[in-house]
């Protein structure tokens, strides 16, 4: 299996929870942290080349939700969304993990179990 890269924050319980899963199958990988080391314009485009930018983008955050209705207008579209995650990177669905060329978004262990298990 390809190197997997787990994008997340430490202290979010969905990513907790991903990487303790990956752990207990011993499926070995390389965590990144969005607070630590950000997330380029240059990852955002290519995930968005893979997978739609409304799976990336977490409307149900609380990051969301705090922003002025003014600036959540201002998200229409894959480029404005990749400039409000660049922004605000706790934003991004969390886990996003990358295996390859492809990635899973968010943590549900039947759809992680079919794609790494």
């Amino acid at each position: 299996m390809s190197t997997i890269t787990v994008y997340g924050i430490p202290n979010c319980d969905t990513t907790q929870k991903a990487m303790n899963w990956l752990k207990k199958q011993k499926i070995a990988f390389a965590f990144h942290d969005y607070k630590q080391s950000g997330i380029s314009r240059e990852k955002l485009e290519a995930w968005v080349a893979i997978e739609n930018w409304e799976l990336l983008f977490n409307k149900r955050s609380t990051s969301w939700r705090e922003l002025p209705a003014a600036r959540q207008q201002k998200v229409l579209d894959a480029a404005s969304a990749i400039n409000e995650m660049l922004q605000n990177n706790s934003i991004i669905k969390r886990p996003v993990v990358e295996y390859g060329n492809r990635l899973l978004i968010g943590f549900s262990e039947e759809t992680w179990k079919k794609a790494l298990g």
